[in-house]
């Protein structure tokens, strides 16, 4: 699918050649503008696909002053993905550009935040529209962007999900929102799964179980982990678990309709119930596919046996859609509602303002009553105007091009193309996902499931880099690539980003003999 105003192309475009130096040249037609080949050698680089936009010359900070600076005033924790880290300047639907004038194709969307790409043309008008109206008030003061948000929202979620709390992070509405589990169910326990991320604020930290966001302090007290049934490195996993056009390679000899996996993996979750939580409960946390840990799939039905469980101790189930909400898994709009649940709470950031600061807790009238009756919930920049401007705007885009559909569409096409990657790889373990939210997790090799070594990995991502693909990462042992371009994406970039994988595994693979 292409969109109908990028038909609008400039008759030059920018051409990254091989030793990474822009030039100018003609445009050229999508299907001739990169060389596709099964077979590539360590001189041989896979063509970029052309684009119609040209960015401005960079005038700022010196690459070595920004280190100095970073060094000196920033924090010292080191988040900066390779040895060189990138110093990007400009950005263009799913194209970065670096201070070098450099052009690399995004698919990681801001660590799955930028939804529906890079200065949206139609995104930026209405931001600029809105920054000469009115910044800020408050929620002391009624004004119109908010409530024509709330409204627009509010229609995309089924009842009785329609009570709107606006906020500025994932963090902070997921803290939120285990404030309203307690203060409904009078109950402290929480639930989340290993492996869980659900942001790196005091109260939520409790909630990540990710071992490199755990300090040896307190916090986050009365939450608890449980088993994550993740089909691929946990104890039970089959041919037949994923709600994915890919399955793990382990074999088993359930039905279709039948997973043994999801039975043995609830019997853990009561197992969580019967011994580490107080009989009754405040809520249950789960990402629809967990992010951070790599793009970890459920067993399909275990969310729906687990939420009933749940809400049999007197818990109230939440849906953390920062990753996947908006589309993004293209079956559906919401994560959740491709387990066939209904939760009582839905958390959501990232992609809801295209990387402006915005998030949302969406509740039941029952739910936000009960926070009322305890807590005068108040947020400065919550609901800003500028936020629910642009907010208003992202869900327009995604309705007008169609971009839940291109998710499903290119997505499907994406993980297909990937797994062929697996079949041909050893060291590539497992390819997984729904949409545009992919996983693909190195290993030593398929039978032991051993992560990759970090170095080797770091290497294969320096690769993807230098060819002009960017990826994320992700998993316990940052052993699994994290794929979530801008909704936008193209089949043409889909081509080009395998073709640098298969190139840069390739090169691994070569190292390795010698």
């Amino acid at each position: 699918m292409t969109l109908v105003w990028r038909h609008l192309l400039r008759p030059l475009c920018l051409v990254t050649s091989a030793p990474r130096i822009l030039e100018m040249r003609p445009f050229l037609s999508l299907g001739a503008s990169w060389t596709s080949g099964t077979k590539l050698s360590l001189h041989t680089r896979p063509r970029m696909p052309p684009c119609d936009f040209k960015p401005e010359r960079y005038q700022s900070l010196g690459y070595n002053r920004v280190l100095e600076i970073h060094k000196e005033h920033l924090s010292p924790v080191v988040t900066a993905y390779f040895q060189k880290p990138l110093l990007l300047h400009q950005g263009h639907m799913e194209w970065l550009f670096d201070a070098e004038g450099n052009r690399y194709l995004d698919f990681f969307s801001g660590i799955v935040t930028v939804s529906v790409g890079h200065c949206h043309p139609k995104v930026n008008a209405v931001a600029q529209k809105q920054l000469g109206r009115l910044w800020h008030t408050s929620t002391v003061f009624f004004h119109p962007p908010m409530h024509e948000y709330a409204e627009k929202l509010a229609a995309l979620l089924p009842e009785p999900l329609k009570v709107i709390f606006l906020v500025n992070s994932g963090s902070e509405a997921n803290e939120l929102a285990m404030l309203m589990a307690r203060a409904h169910s009078n109950n402290i326990d929480i639930i989340s799964f290993r492996g869980a991320y659900h942001g790196c604020s005091p109260y939520t930290l409790g909630l990540t179980n990710v071992g490199t966001y755990k300090m040896e302090l307190p916090g986050g007290t009365g939450c608890q982990p449980t088993m994550c049934p993740d089909v691929f490195r946990g104890p039970w996993g089959g041919s037949h678990c994923r709600d994915s056009p890919v399955q793990t390679i382990r074999k088993c000899s359930c039905a279709p309709d039948c997973c043994q996996a999801k039975d043995q993996y609830i019997e853990q979750f009561k197992d969580t119930l019967s011994t580490s939580v107080a009989k009754s409960i405040a809520g249950f946390f789960a990402e629809p596919i967990q992010g951070v840990n790599g793009v970890v799939q459920y067993p399909k039905g275990f969310l729906k046996e687990a939420f009933e469980l749940v809400r049999a101790r007197g818990g109230v189930c939440i849906a953390d859609e920062v990753q996947t909400g908006f589309g993004r898994l293209g079956s559906h709009f919401w994560g959740f509602q491709t387990h066939d649940v209904l939760p009582d709470i839905v958390t959501m950031a990232k992609g809801i303002g295209n990387g402006f600061p915005m998030a949302a807790v969406v509740t039941t009238p029952e739910i936000a009553k009960s926070l009322a009756k305890r807590l005068q919930h108040f947020n400065t920049f919550g609901g800003n105007p500028m936020a629910c401007a642009i907010g208003s705007a992202v869900l327009e885009v995604i309705k007008e091009e169609n971009l839940q559909e291109n998710s499903q569409e290119v997505g499907t096409y994406m993980l297909l193309k990937f797994a062929k990657l697996r079949d041909e790889f050893e060291i590539v373990g497992d390819v997984r996902g729904k949409g545009l939210m992919i996983g693909i997790e190195m290993v030593q090799d398929k039978i032991s499931r051993r992560p990759l070594p970090r170095e080797e990995v770091n290497q294969i991502h320096e690769d993807c880099k230098h060819m002009g693909l960017l990826v994320g990462r992700g998993s316990i042992f940052s052993q699994t690539f994290r794929i979530a371009p801008s909704m936008c994406i193209t089949k043409p970039e889909v081509d080009f980003a395998t073709e640098v994988f298969r190139s840069a595994l390739t090169q691994h693979m070569e190292r390795r003999t010698k």
